[in-house]
């Protein structure tokens, strides 16, 4: 008897065993625009933010930049979702006042110069539901060119006088957003 019992519930426990979804562990692929975040200051150990940014990185992969962040077009600052800016004290770009909160950052490249938009539209796909109306603030910067070629777009915070500069680089071009206190 014990053993027709024992055979029953080793028999139950296989079957459950090959009944359970075994593609519940499968994970998709990583992203080939993985997430970064820079912030300031860049240290770890100091938790006191002055701002943040969230984004994907898009690769050029041999592909020409001006077709994936085209010249005069708003673009989402990065790949797949809109970039996030969290300001965590009141930041001012050309003299106009940005609240402390999150938003969305977009520019619009060009040759010489780059628009960077602060927009108050959230969880966003893309530029596909940019609305000039949500911007927040909005100022042109110039565009460099560097020695050194880029394949994976970057952002990065330094110090300035009186703030910090938001620095973005991909192939070789190079953009400073100054940001004061």
């Amino acid at each position: 008897m014990k053993n027709s019992r024992l055979l029953t519930a080793v028999v139950f426990a296989f079957v459950l065993l090959l009944s359970t979804n075994v593609n519940a562990q499968k994970f998709p692929k990583l992203d080939a625009s993985p997430m970064d975040v820079a912030s300031f200051p860049n240290d770890y150990k100091v938790a006191n933010k002055l701002v943040k940014v969230a984004y994907s990185r898009p690769q050029l992969k041999g592909r020409d930049m001006a077709k994936l962040a085209p010249n005069g077009k708003v673009w989402r600052t990065g790949a797949n979702e809109s970039a996030e800016i969290t300001f965590y004290v009141d930041m001012k770009l050309d003299g106009k006042t940005i609240k402390a909160g999150t938003y969305s950052l977009a520019t619009i490249p060009g040759e010489k110069e780059w628009t960077i938009i602060i927009n108050s539209e959230l969880n966003a796909w893309g530029a596909y539901f940019y609305k000039q109306e949500n911007d927040v603030a909005r100022f042109n910067v110039p565009a460099t060119t560097a020695d050194e070629s880029l394949e994976e777009f970057a952002m990065v915070f330094t110090e300035a006088d009186n703030g910090v500069h938001l620095n973005m680089g991909w192939g070789n071009t190079r953009v400073a957003v100054p940001f004061t206190k």
